[in-house]
């Protein structure tokens, strides 16, 4: 019943702000303003459920609350494509001026990449710390490679490149926003029976493997899983790199629990008041001037040094 309540607390907070974020503040024209803010709610619903879930479940994989899918470098990679397209074929060719063709060509790149990865990392080492290692150093040199064409564009052409380092909510494009509901659905219903194995591989790999868990082809599926939510939530609406390190540990503590049932349902509840709340921030107060990602990375990567210092501590 606590944690019930607590899941139902989450919940009313989630739709009041969501309210207010749709209706607050319109003088008219309901008709222009409403489809417009709830394109943006969607979004946000959408990108930040997945990135919560897929973040809980990464560390729950890991053992490590200080780990997020970023590691494995599919945000690297995506900054990389979107330099590399205007780098080569400039802003105005069909590559950056169509929405389509470049969620499509980012998110095939970043799952082939994550396909590929754990195929040969899993086929010859079958250890996830390995994976780890080699996401980062990936990570690593696609951020040099960025960085190296970013400094040769054209200053024009890299003000559109700078928009796209930063997630953004102000301009959805609802094609692909639809299109990025069904696929999210679709593996939804393929992870939704791997749920039941998340709570015994919480307790580390010898355990889930005594208590009868194929450890490394379910830690291989739920990889997959979650790199196609991480790239569809990247090429949506641009990489969030602390959001779910913010979220999975904020759920961690005010849930208290290590059934994954509730925990999955309460991240996404909180990255969807985290987001929802810091974009009446980034509308009302700053009034467009910054982004939501630059806030939510901010307050993220200061409470990313918090729990170093703790483990630092504690060790």
């Amino acid at each position: 019943m606590r944690l019930k309540l607590k899941l139902s607390i989450l919940l009313i907070l989630s739709l009041i702000l969501v309210a207010i974020y749709l209706f607050a503040g319109i003088p008219g024209n309901w008709e222009y303003i409403l489809p417009r803010r709830f394109s943006r709610v969607l979004a946000i619903i959408v990108t930040g459920s997945v990135i919560a879930i897929a973040t809980v479940v990464f560390q729950t994989i890991t053992n490590n609350r200080i780990l997020t899918p970023s590691v494995i470098g599919l945000d690297s990679l995506y900054v990389l494509l979107q330099t590399f397209l205007i780098f080569v074929f400039g802003s105005t060719s069909a590559f950056a001026v169509n929405p389509n063709l470049n969620f499509a060509i980012s998110v095939g790149a970043m799952i082939v990449f994550a396909f590929l990865l754990y195929h040969l990392l899993f086929k010859k080492q079958k250890n996830v710390y390995f994976l780890l290692l080699v996401g980062i150093v990936f990570g690593t040199f696609f951020g040099s490679l960025s960085s190296f064409m970013q400094v040769l564009i054209d200053p024009n052409e890299f003000m559109i490149v700078q928009n796209r380092m930063f997630a953004s909510f102000n301009n959805v494009n609802t094609d692909i926003l639809w299109f990025s509901i069904i696929l999210i659905i679709i593996t939804i219903i393929y992870f939704w029976k791997y749920i039941k194995f998340l709570d015994v591989m919480s307790l580390g790999k010898e355990q889930a493997i005594n208590l009868g868990v194929d450890y490394d082809e379910v830690v291989k599926r739920l990889l997959i899983v979650i790199a196609i939510w991480i790239s569809v939530a990247t090429a949506l609406v641009g990489p969030i790199l602390f959001l779910g390190l913010l979220v999975a540990n904020v759920t961690y503590e005010f849930m208290k629990t290590y059934r994954h049932s509730y925990l999955l349902i309460a991240s996404a509840l909180v990255s969807i008041v985290a987001l929802v709340g810091g974009q009446l921030v980034v509308d009302r107060i700053f009034s467009f001037e910054t982004t939501l990602s630059v806030i939510i990375n901010f307050i993220g990567g200061a409470y990313f040094l918090y729990l170093i210092l703790k483990e630092n501590k504690e060790w």
